[in-house]
């Protein structure tokens, strides 16, 4: 009987511990919004930095926004790590992600400081890269069509159904591409101009780095992206060549946040301040990722696209960035542009 009542007392503490918050684990939750080859050693050298297990999901931007306010009232995750900065900065506006002054900040560009500095420091960013788009060499020669340059020559007839991009609701690339549009253009011309891209466009993928990997394997001849996403499908070896647009473009500031009301809160903590050295940051490289780190001492990657080489808008992350504006761009592109006829 004794022995009974131990099997079951020794089953009800397995269910406990199974059914107990990751807290009680030393677990760690963390959504990963850039590639997958990154996130995965990312979290690797991490566990095996601290010993802390890390469970990992990997979505976009657009994606990891809206999964965070669904669980707003029981979050399951408790770091957000990467993808462009516009959507931590909304997150930071909505209440969705906790204040936190890492004492690594001092070893940060200045341009990921403003940018914790400008949420409340409520996110940081971790990484820069700007935006532009790829093509594909070989078919463009094969087919006789001239190289584009510019975000004018987009609109060429002769790529009629041959241009991809992600879609700005699911994808920081693609909001950092309309936002950069309206501030390069002013917004009436910049939806005339979304306007007749859209009949050029072939497809919207949820996942701003697909169109790279689209123009590679020649699936469509322009890609728009951020340069460095192009740059990784070269490094590879395919047959790209890579367009920081002529009369300018945005940029990105990726982001990390913690998450309002995370279970693993110190274990958060130590990630955020982790992630900030640059030893951290070096394993971009390895993983071909060729973002800009923030840290100063982090290398930098020799194929990485420079920001003194491309012709860069004043970029306006704090207006571009806030819900407001976020909300009624999406809802204008969603109306005017996802639903005209092509």
């Amino acid at each position: 009987m004794r022995t009974r009542r131990l099997v079951i007392a020794g089953a009800a503490l397995a269910a406990a511990v199974i059914a107990s918050p990751a807290r009680a684990q030393g677990e760690l939750v963390v959504y990963c919004t850039v590639q997958e080859e990154w996130c995965r050693p990312m979290m690797a050298a991490f566990e095996r930095a601290t010993g802390i297990r890390v469970a990992m999901t990997r979505r976009s931007s657009g994606e990891t926004l809206t999964q965070i306010r669904a669980e707003r009232a029981n979050p399951r995750g408790d770091v957000w790590w990467g993808g462009t900065g516009d959507p931590h900065l909304q997150a930071a506006e909505e209440g969705l992600t906790e204040e936190y002054r890492s004492p690594n900040l001092a070893l940060l560009h200045p341009w990921a400081v403003r940018q914790a500095e400008q949420s409340g420091f409520r996110t940081v960013g971790i990484y820069a890269g700007a935006l532009g788009y790829s093509f594909n060499a070989r078919e463009l020669e094969r087919r006789r069509i001239a190289a584009p340059r510019c975000w004018a020559d987009l609109l060429r007839p002769e790529f009629r159904g041959e241009v991809q991009m992600a879609d700005p609701n699911t994808s920081g690339t693609a909001y950092t591409m309309l936002a950069t549009i309206v501030q390069l253009k002013g917004e009436e011309p910049a939806f005339e101009y979304l306007r007749a891209l859209h009949r050029n466009i072939n497809q919207y993928t949820r996942s701003g780095a697909a169109p790279a990997r689209a123009v590679a394997t020649g699936e469509t001849l322009v890609g728009i992206t951020f340069l460095h996403d192009a740059v990784t499908q070269k490094v590879a070896g395919a047959p790209v060549q890579i367009v920081a647009p002529c009369e300018g473009t945005g940029y990105e500031i990726g982001s990390m946040s913690i998450i309002k009301g995370a279970r693993n809160l110190d274990n958060a903590k130590r990630f955020y301040d982790w992630a900030l050295t640059a030893e951290a940051q070096a394993i971009g490289a390895t993983a071909k990722a060729y973002q800009i780190p923030s840290n100063r001492e982090a290398p930098i990657p020799p194929e990485a696209p420079r920001f003194e080489d491309v012709k860069l808008i004043d970029y306006d992350f704090a207006r571009w960035g806030s819900a407001a504006e976020r909300t009624r761009l999406l809802q204008r592109w969603d109306r005017e542009v996802r639903a005209a006829a092509r």
